[in-house]
């Protein structure tokens, strides 16, 4: 669906966390590096408490109440801070002066003391029910196309620990993340399309990578997303990771805040009120009417002695089937509340009914009981009754909030650029200042410090790509390409070269194996550099490469057998290899010595094509066949 933005009023603000290389954590001398072994766990339930304001704030106030226990891994490299049994250490000064390099590539201004402030979070990223926080700089800006993006904040933060999976009543997580330290940089909602958001996160993770100290791979760097339209509301998008799914996410997101403004409309237009509309959601017992029941979902669950409850939607026929987003629609918006808040896999509704195994049968006697009129929708819930009563009180509110347009959330990205609702939106009773830590005050020595670590601008990088003799069209993919740093380390140790093919490692190779079905994720940085070292010495050819990466990435075989079997070859071996071909072939050459060349070629190349130069196969042929007419 195609939308205006401009007549939309669209307005994106970005929240960039970058994973920042340093030899510590950041309130502890814990190690950043992550350690597989596990020595124990731990147990904890979390609860929110008052802000400074006598407030709770309501993200975790919702977190509170899904009752969940959060189990901790505990790492080798783990310490009483990150389990909370220990103050918290002095903030960690080589973070603070990567934080304030990046302020200063962007002309941010640096602030005169560091303080460290706490944000309550409560959904068990964090085992002491809050995350550490510290603003470093004030404003700077990013220059685009489309007219710049001011900064508002850059800050130093402790990452969350590491989600390792959702068992029934409790979440596990591992500490080897917590604590890592975090860039963070917040934008100004400048942002009025697609695109820009793409093209503004993208150079901010250029910058960031740019001072060599950034850390790469999965989850490495994370992307929020702020976004509205005119008269919707500031929505918070968690957690998005690739850098071509922002456009989507943004679209999709523009398109769920348009369609919620109409449905209100709509609403509005038929002449309903909340007041009615709760009067006459009555939740009601069905069980009664599903005993006999063919959908295996409601089977299931009755079986294990569930109810089914239902209730009344006055004057909403059609609006649980209104499409909100791509495949999602106002009745999913509703069944992720409800997955929230009760703890139940969803909901049905009329406007997707008969269906599921729910029969016309069924839906006309659900019709029946609860009163359902011709313009009226009803909703069925299924699961254990507690569970099944909290799930029809959470689709009364969520279906109230319609009348008001677009609520105040936070979501959660999925895969197809669409989004799921995760928590009411925080507010300001969630910040309060951290007491365990001294400030730190930002002196000239501490900013010549992080001036001698400030990045080369994108334009000077680029230059100095194409002085590599790499082609603008290259050199230009490379900027954008998040193993930047490790190219330009691989050519600096190895020559300039091989630069175009370490390039084309990363930007074409690596590609091209992923397509053809290559577990890339097998290949790592000491593997890259192996392959490049051999190529330097001489024991592969550059043209092997692609066929090495894909052999490695699509097979069983250890790079080192690969790297054996693409093992380029002596100017010797292969004389043999063409003097046995031509004794092979040597009746079809007296036969027809004009295609004795190419039939001898195609036979030599078969062998060695990957291991030696074509062009070094024929100069041989060449001189095997004129010694043999003489």
């Amino acid at each position: 669906m195609e939308l205006d933005y401009k007549a939309l009023g669209l307005k994106v603000g970005l929240e960039i966390h970058q994973q920042i290389n340093t030899k510590n954590k950041l309130f502890c001398a814990c190690p950043t590096e992550s350690e597989e072994r596990i020595q124990g766990e731990i147990r904890r339930y979390l609860r929110p408490s008052l802000s400074e304001t006598g407030e709770v704030d309501v993200a975790a106030l919702t977190e509170w109440k899904k009752g969940k226990r959060y189990v901790y891994l505990l790492p080798d490299n783990y310490c009483m801070v990150e389990t909370d049994e220990e103050p918290p250490h002095s903030i960690n000064r080589e973070a603070v002066k990567l934080a304030l390099s990046f302020a200063l590539a962007v002309n941010a201004s640096p602030v005169d003391e560091i303080y460290v402030m706490r944000k309550i979070v409560i959904d068990g990223s964090n085992t002491s029910g809050f995350q550490r926080t510290a603003i470093v700089a004030l404003g700077g800006q990013i220059e685009d196309k489309e007219g710049p993006v001011r900064i508002e904040t850059i800050t130093v933060e402790e990452d969350a620990a590491r989600k390792v999976e959702d068992r029934d009543g409790e979440t596990v997580f591992n500490l080897d993340r917590l604590g890592i330290p975090l860039i963070e940089i917040s934008t100004a909602p400048d942002i009025h399309s697609p695109e820009k958001a793409m093209r503004v996160a993208l150079t901010i993770g250029q910058i960031l990578r740019m001072t060599g100290r950034a850390k790469r791979g999965l989850g490495t760097i994370r992307q929020d997303l702020n976004i509205s339209i005119a008269g919707g509301e500031k929505t918070e998008i968690k957690g998005v990771q690739e850098l071509e799914l922002i456009p989507k996410i943004v679209a999709e997101e523009a398109r769920r805040q348009y369609e919620l403004l109409r449905i209100r409309d709509e609403l509005r237009r038929r002449g309903l009120a909340p007041e009615k509309v709760r009067e006459a959601f009555q939740p009601t017992d069905l069980t009664d009417l599903f005993r006999t029941t063919s959908s295996k979902v409601v089977k299931k669950e009755l079986d294990k002695g569930g109810k089914v409850y239902g209730a009344r939607v006055l004057g909403f026929k059609g609006i649980f089937g209104w499409e909100v987003m791509t495949k999602r629609r106002f009745g999913t918006e509703v069944s992720d509340y409800v997955k929230v808040f009760a703890g139940l896999g969803g909901i049905f509704h009329s406007d997707e009914l008969p269906n599921y195994g729910i029969t016309a049968e069924e839906v006309e006697s659900v019709k029946a009981r609860l009163n359902v009129q011709q313009n009226d929708a009803f909703v069925l819930v299924v699961g254990p009754e507690e569970k099944a009563r909290a799930a029809m009180g959470t689709i009364l509110n969520r279906v109230l909030m319609a009348f008001e347009g677009v609520p105040k959330e936070t979501r959660a990205a999925l895969e197809d650029g669409t989004t799921r609702f995760m928590r009411p939106r925080p507010g300001a009773a969630r910040m309060y200042p951290e007491t365990d830590i001294p400030p730190l005050r930002i002196d000239e020595n501490l900013l010549e410090e992080a001036r001698a670590l400030v990045p080369e601008s994108p334009e000077a990088k680029l230059k100095k790509y194409i002085s590599w003799g790499l082609s603008e069209e290259l050199a230009k993919s490379m900027l954008k390409n998040p193993n930047f740093d490790l190219f330009e380390a691989l050519v600096t140790k190895y020559g300039s070269v091989l630069a175009s093919l370490i390039a084309n490692i990363f930007e074409n190779y690596i590609k091209y194996a992923k397509s053809k079905g290559g577990k890339v994720e097998k290949l790592s940085d000491s593997d890259i550099e192996k392959i490049v070292r051999a190529v330097s010495e001489g024991k592969i050819l550059k043209d092997a490469v692609q066929d090495v990466i894909l052999q490695y990435t699509t097979t069983n075989l250890t790079l080192d057998q690969v790297l054996e079997e693409y093992r380029a070859i002596s100017y010797d071996e292969l004389r043999k290899i063409v003097r046995s071909a031509i004794a092979e072939l040597s009746d079809q050459i007296k036969a027809d010595k004009k295609k004795a060349f190419n039939a001898v070629m195609g036979k030599v190349m078969s062998k060695v094509r990957g291991r030696v130069e074509g062009k070094v196969v024929a100069e041989i042929i060449n001189q095997e066949l004129q010694t043999l007419s003489e």
